[in-house]
């Protein structure tokens, strides 16, 4: 028996919505990983720096993936600070 009802809500806000978006943003992972400008081949196969070790840097685009997971966090923990205030729930 749980005390309050308030919990049930709360779990499934806690396992079934990040995992449905976790899967979401994973098929989009596969699709594409980044996104393609004009210049993108050529930034990605051109050389930046090479350490006296033979280690070569390259400037990649940061990971589309990566972005859409920090942007869900934010969104979803706003999300969800939103609904216990607004539900009236003391802690």
């Amino acid at each position: 028996m749980r005390f309050f009802e308030l919990l049930n809500l709360e779990d499934i806000a806690l396992y079934l919505f990040p995992s449905v978006i976790f899967v979401l943003l994973f098929a989009a992972a596969l699709s594409f990983a980044h996104f393609h400008s004009r210049d993108s081949e050529e930034t990605k196969s051109r050389i930046t720096h090479i350490y006296t070790e033979g280690i070569e840097t390259r400037t990649a685009p940061f990971p589309l993936f990566l972005v859409l997971i920090i942007i869900g966090t934010v969104i979803w923990a706003v999300c969800y600070i939103l609904t216990i205030s607004l539900s009236g729930v003391r802690i």
